[in-house]
């Protein structure tokens, strides 16, 4: 049974949303990210021209659990027939609580395309695609944007307003140009000027890496929801450290290192179970432990060994043998945790 995740905006609950990342947000991620209180789940980015010759690849990424709804599919590419033949596919075979445009990928092989933030270099374009999409679904219909292709056509609210006249019905602005990637510092200014020039619901996106970012984005923005990115990653636990921030309570603590370890085990056995091929799954889970293991005592040995782990069971032994060898008395930058040395 789908859900409403227009509801979600009313009576002020600000959701919590995991962004849509290439190689990130698959299933399992996404039912981790839930149970610690993320309140929306987006899908990897999946090519609207491989749906539409239902690509076996492709189509993988469309596989979700009930578990993870409210959850929303996003569909990149530059035509606008295209685009609306695969929002419809989408939706008539996966079922999905919204569908989300993305306009904000700055991945070059998907510019070179025009598809993500490429098509910010034609808002007419833009525009075509929001209506051609809106047209063919009966869900929501959402897009994430960025504040422009380059810093002379930066202009975030000349883009909100036109997907919002074409018919998107929430936005998410990740206040930075493509070509800025992901460097310097995201402009939140831009999202409240967006937030103030619209009336269809503003996610902020950039540069949540803790609870009290998350608090300070609301403040600053005024924005009706916020989408973490890059701060969940080998971090799912952050979603309820902004949730508690957002509410104005005291911030949970990082699980100590046996409770991560144990959570790093939990993620990789059903990434794993997900993936099929346990050899395919094993070296694509690779991201995710580096990211679990960053910060801790001798956490670059510790990751070297992990790499070269050929089973799940290998990474079980090495694991276990680091948790084994521990010793008190070091705190990592976000985590209090133990001193140990690696096997």
């Amino acid at each position: 049974m789908g859900v409403n995740v227009l509801e979600l905006f009313r009576g002020g609950l600000v959701p919590l949303y995991l962004a849509p990342q290439a190689g990130v947000s698959e299933s399992p991620f996404r039912r981790l990210c839930r149970r610690f209180g993320a309140d929306v789940v987006v899908s990897e980015f999946v090519s609207a021209e491989g749906l539409v010759r239902r690509n076996d690849r492709t189509l993988e990424y469309l596989r979700f659990l009930p578990d993870e709804r409210p959850i929303g599919v996003q569909i990149f590419g530059a035509d606008p027939d295209r685009m609306a033949e695969a929002a419809a596919f989408v939706e008539e075979t996966a079922r999905p609580d919204f569908l989300d445009i993305n306009f904000g990928c700055p991945v070059k092989k998907v510019v070179k395309r025009n598809g993500g933030s490429g098509c910010l270099r034609d808002l007419p374009l833009v525009a075509r695609i929001v209506r051609a999409v809106r047209a063919a679904v009966r869900i929501p219909t959402t897009v994430k944007i960025r504040s422009g292709f380059d810093q002379q056509s930066r202009d975030p609210v000349r883009i909100g307003r036109v997907c919002e006249d074409a018919g998107a019905e929430v936005i998410t602005l990740h206040p930075r140009t493509r070509t800025e990637m992901y460097s310097g510092r995201a402009n939140w200014g831009e999202i409240r000027a967006l937030k103030e020039a619209l009336r269809i619901p503003v996610i902020g996106n950039g540069d949540i890496r803790s609870g009290d970012d998350a608090a300070r984005m609301r403040e600053e923005t005024g924005c009706d929801g916020i989408m973490i990115a890059r701060g969940s990653h080998g971090y799912p636990w952050l979603f309820g450290q902004a949730r508690a921030a957002l509410r104005g309570e005291p911030i949970p603590s990082a699980p100590g290192l046996e409770e991560r370890i144990a959570i790093c085990l939990e993620h990789a056995e059903n990434a794993i179970a997900f993936g099929g091929s346990h050899a395919r799954a094993l070296i694509e889970f690779r991201r995710h432990l580096g990211w679990y293991v960053k910060g801790l005592p001798s956490g670059r040995e510790l990751r070297l060994k992990l790499f070269r782990a050929e089973s799940l069971d290998d990474v079980r032994a090495t694991l276990e043998r680091y948790r084994a060898r521990q010793r008190p008395a070091h705190r990592t930058a976000r985590e209090p945790v133990v001193v140990a040395t690696v096997p």
